[in-house]
This record gives structure tokens, sequence and C-alpha cells, in this order.
């Protein structure tokens, strides 16, 4: 008998899919879009044909437990974690309802539609990956240049804010607080940015109170009108 658990890669509802990311597939469901985390593993800017059991669980609480923490320094688009699949009664009418997967449980979430901003809003607190090789040869970080003498993975002096783009494939690119500033203007720049880094504090400040570091991390937001919501995931393995 096979014992394997089960790998999630592909999604096939009878629903208008919005968006088929490297990982979520999101349908939309009128008013509102339901997130579904598979377990398919994303690197290198590549979709890899094995997936991880789970691994669209774990992504999805993570992030839900992280907006209803954070939820007092930025809205996010979070309208409810999906826990039973009957949930999806709510957002449906009874014309458009089927026999839902059991599988949408636990791995999924209704949020709120909002126009998204082309950014990828990366805080970091410790010097380590690509930054670390940008300092190790440049003595920069984000084109910024960085005290002398700091060793690879230590805690930074202060929390950077090192936006990037957003790319649909291949590398996403660096971003100067100039460029954001001309891609949505100053005042929403320096919003992204003081947001960004509150919640990265929090998360470390969290965190390291149960001896976990959170390293660095990256955020995405939207527009719900004029107001700035946190949207996509956050503080995720993935992310």
């Amino acid at each position: 008998m096979n014992t394997s658990p089960q790998v999630l890669i592909d999604t096939d509802l009878p629903l208008p899919l919005f968006l088929r990311g490297k990982v979520r597939d999101t349908y939309d469901l009128g008013e509102k879009l339901l997130i579904i985390a598979t377990d398919r593993i994303s690197a290198f800017d590549s979709v890899l044909p094995c997936g991880i059991p789970d691994k669209g669980r774990v992504l999805n609480q993570l992030s839900a437990f992280w907006f209803r923490k954070t939820e007092n320094i930025v809205p996010n688009h979070l309208t409810e974690a999906v826990s039973e699949v009957s949930q999806l009664d709510n957002y449906l009418p009874p014309a458009r309802r089927f026999t839902y997967p059991a599988y949408l449980a636990g791995r999924s979430m209704i949020v709120t539609r909002v126009k998204r901003l082309p950014i990828e809003c990366v805080v970091r607190g410790y010097i380590s990956g690509s930054a670390w090789a940008e300092y190790r040869d440049q003595g920069t970080i984000n084109g910024e240049p960085m005290p002398k003498g700091l060793k690879e993975s230590q805690e930074l002096p202060e929390p950077l804010f090192t936006p990037t783009t957003k790319e649909e494939s291949g590398h996403d690119l660096p971003l100067s607080m100039d460029d954001v500033k001309a891609m949505v203007g100053g005042t929403l720049a320096h919003e992204i940015k003081e947001k960004s880094l509150a919640i990265y504090d929090y998360a470390r400040d969290y965190a390291r109170a149960r001896d976990i570091i959170v390293a660095d991390t990256k955020m995405e937001f939207g527009l719900d009108g004029e107001r700035l919501i946190l949207i996509d995931e956050l503080l995720t393995p993935d992310s």
C-alpha cells in the first residue's frame, strides 16, 4: 500500500483562473479572490518538477498568522483563511457552487482584490545571501556604501530597505528609493518603506524572543483605492 504523503502540484477548479504563479494559484470569486498555496517548489527563477508534501499548508497558515499579527501596522488583503471548505459558500452564489476539493482546507485563503504594485519590498536585518556577495565584492548593499569590516551573516547596525522589481521571468532588479518614487510617487514610496521596516522590526523581535532569526524577508503591497494594503504572503520560508 502506498502511504506516501500526497503532493499538490496543480489545481483545476471550475472557476475563472485569475493568476497562476510559481507556487500559488488564484481564482476569481467576483468581489474576492481565492488563493491556493500548492506544494510546488520555486528556486532560481524556475519551478521544479517535484513538490514538498504540505508545503502549501505551511505557507498559507504562516501567512495568515503574520497577517493577523501585523494588521495594526498596515492593513492586509486577508478576508479569512479557509479551514473548512464550506466557507466558500459565503463567496459564491448557489449557481456557481460545486463540490469543493478537500485540499482547499488549510492551504487557501479568501482575499480582497487590490491593484498590485510592481515592487518587491525586501528588508534585510543581516548581511547574507546576495547582500553579502555584493558587499564582499563592492562594499555596498543595494548600491549604497556600507561600513567596512562587516562579516558574513552578522546583524546589520539597522535593517535596510532594499527593494527590487517584480519580474515575470528572470531575475528581479535592484531599485533605489529614487526609482521607487518615480514608480509610485514620493509619498507612497516613503509609506511603503516605513511599513516594510515596521513589519520586519515587529517580526524580528517576535521571532527573536522564541530563538528564531529572521535574517531578511520580502513583502508585496497593493492599493485598495488610495489605501496601502499588504498582499501576497508574509514571513514564510519562501519569502
